[in-house]
């Protein structure tokens, strides 16, 4: 079974925050994590330094590839800079598993 993962440190989201699935809005230095199972993609956040995850609002995706998984990633990183409350974003939304 095939499977990769992807960590992006160091996020600052926009006004906002970011949604999640168990805490609500949360905002601040926060780890964004995605990991790939072959089907679909799970993304997680943390406050960094912390051991607790949370799933993204809208997560799992599926995903058919890994470089999609990875073009996932890079668009969750980009929407929760920009805040606004994001979640998993809407052209990937779609594709929930």
């Amino acid at each position: 079974m095939a499977w990769a993962s992807w960590t992006t440190t160091g996020i600052y989201p926009g006004a906002g925050g970011v949604r999640t699935e168990e805490a609500g809005v949360i905002s601040g230095n926060l780890t964004v994590h995605t990991t790939w199972t072959g089907a679909e993609a799970q993304v997680a956040v943390q406050y960094s330094g912390s051991s607790d995850w949370f799933t993204l609002a809208g997560s799992p995706v599926e995903c058919v590839s890994e470089p999609e998984s990875r073009d996932l990633h890079q668009a969750v990183v980009e929407a929760l800079r920009e805040g606004g409350g994001s979640g998993v974003p809407a052209h990937w939304a779609t594709h929930a598993a």
